[in-house]
């Protein structure tokens, strides 16, 4: 009775909000009709989520940068005014669609319009909704940083079109990690949360979980070969922290897949398996460092038999850091976003009603051999 009597008082509300946005004026702040997308799309409903009115505010924003400063005002007064974790949650899965269409206009966003990180459903008692406010400021955490790298990067496309630095790629590299552990930090705690918004709110997790994974994999890669005896040493000391928490954070994602899989989450039905880095490519990198160090006291013990006559020593060459010795437990093969299945209630996240998976990834991501830690299935 109580529930039902929760759902008929969070109808009504919607219909009130509706009814006035009928009577509101459309100005360079607002558009009624994005405005009654954001209301529907986020409604007071636990049981669906609307997605053809979602689908609806992906092409506004998509169509013109004119239309991101309603949208940020709508979804804003919206989510300041709830105390439903419903509302709260169906908000940010909205913005992380946003978030997946990457304009170019997104760049004005920066940190989200509104705070979820102190969060308390204001409906029931704590003891019933502490884990879904948990969950609700673990993704809000996510998507608030995630919004200020996408921001930073599309900054950086624009400003500095030529290629990244080591040091530069080193440091995006990092910070795709950090994401990535706040990532795996979104999960179910308490036995009450087994409901088709937070399954649906998972898909969208595992989905960017795939695509940031692969992009730190591939940026790796990338790096390995740049990381030669000419490396200075700060990079070559980075590389490796930056390797071994490539390695760590697959540990943590067979875990985190492993729980996903028991819960019900769809899109983590298959457990990945993952390469691991071999422990030579990790000891070449420690030998470029060794050697950086080895070369300084070599000048320095020169320098005091010469009588401080410099002496340059030419740095030895070392073996190349990717090897052909990767250890993989299946056929090498391109993993794209095709891979993960969809249905009808996993579109939340799309920026496009056509057959796309949850989240649009710019690139497919290729596993070979010179991948480490990568996802193979």
């Amino acid at each position: 009775m109580m529930k039902l009597w929760k759902r008929a008082s969070g109808a009504l509300k919607d219909r009130k909000t509706l009814f006035s946005i009928g009577f509101s004026r459309k100005t360079s702040f607002r558009n009624p009709d994005l405005d009654s997308a954001i209301i529907h799309a986020t409604s007071h409903d636990d049981s669906s989520v609307d997605y053809h009115n979602a689908h609806r505010v992906y092409k506004w924003i998509r169509s013109s940068p004119a239309n991101l400063k309603p949208l940020v005002h709508a979804l804003s007064s919206r989510v300041n005014r709830t105390r439903s974790w419903i509302v709260a949650l169906k908000a940010l899965m909205l913005v992380h669609g946003v978030l997946c269409c990457k304009v170019t206009s997104l760049q004005e966003i920066r940190r989200l319009p509104f705070d979820l990180s102190d969060f308390s459903d204001g409906h029931s008692r704590p003891s019933k909704t502490w884990g879904f406010n948990a969950f609700i400021r673990a993704y809000f955490s996510f998507l608030d940083q995630y919004s200020f790298f996408l921001s930073d990067q599309i900054r950086r496309r624009h400003k500095k079109p030529q290629l990244d630095s080591v040091n530069q790629e080193l440091e995006r590299i990092q910070k795709l990690q950090s994401l990535l552990h706040m990532l795996l930090q979104i999960r179910p705690m308490a036995d009450n949360m087994k409901k088709t918004l937070i399954l649906e709110a998972m898909d969208c997790v595992v989905i960017e979980i795939f695509d940031i994974y692969g992009r730190i994999c591939s940026a790796i890669a990338k790096l390995l070969i740049k990381i030669h005896p000419a490396a200075g040493k700060a990079e070559a000391v980075i590389a490796l922290k930056v390797v071994k928490k490539a390695t760590s954070q697959g540990e943590d994602l067979a875990l985190y897949f492993e729980f996903c899989k028991e819960f019900g989450v769809s899109n983590a039905h298959e457990i990945p398996k993952f390469v691991r880095i071999p422990e030579e490519d990790i000891k070449a990198i420690e030998k470029v460092i060794n050697g950086v160090e080895e070369e300084e006291e070599t000048k320095k013990e020169e320098q005091v038999e010469e009588e401080k006559s410099i002496i340059l020593v030419e740095r030895p060459e070392l073996q190349t850091i990717i090897t052909d010795k990767w250890e993989i437990f299946e056929d090498d093969f391109c993993f794209t976003c095709k891979d993960i299945k969809e249905t009808d209630q996993h579109r939340i996240c799309n920026v496009d009603p056509s057959p796309l998976p949850l989240i649009v990834i710019d690139e497919p991501v290729y596993f070979t051999h010179t991948l480490p830690d990568l996802i193979t299935f």
